[in-house]
């Protein structure tokens, strides 16, 4: 059996959202390198210390940059819900099924713990760190 895989639209908002963001700062001046912002959007998201960086300029002078600090936040929120969506997800299988194989084809369980450690703005989590 096939394993699951997100469906092309869930990927698709996920891929518009954060390129429309990565945009929006280059349309704001913000210096991002072209392959960040003209990449291979079929492949998978690699983080950028560039879009670091750019973020934690924003962090660090929310007076400017209000909106775009405001934007920054309702994306954590957002993928911060998700999250524990995820979570609540993978303990209701747990719960349900054990650790037997999942319904979509994955390993249940065990593809649901992995799932808990993707993030959708990796940036955003990784400039509290370095700030």
């Amino acid at each position: 059996m096939k394993a699951h895989q997100p469906s092309n639209e869930c990927v698709a908002l996920r891929v518009c959202i954060r390129h429309c963001c990565l945009k929006l700062l280059s349309r704001r001046g913000f210096s991002l390198p072209e392959k960040v912002i003209n990449r291979d959007w079929s492949e998978p998201y690699v983080a950028s210390p560039e879009v670091e960086a750019v973020w934690a300029d924003i962090y660090r002078d929310t007076n400017q940059y209000w909106d775009l600090y405001e934007l920054a936040e309702k994306l954590i929120d957002t993928e911060y819900n998700f999250h524990k969506w995820r979570f609540s997800h993978m303990k209701t299988v747990e719960r349900i099924i054990g650790y037997k194989a999942g319904t979509g084809g994955t390993t249940g369980v065990s593809y649901l713990k992995k799932a808990l450690d993707l993030k959708f703005f990796p940036e955003l989590w990784s400039v509290r760190t370095t700030m």
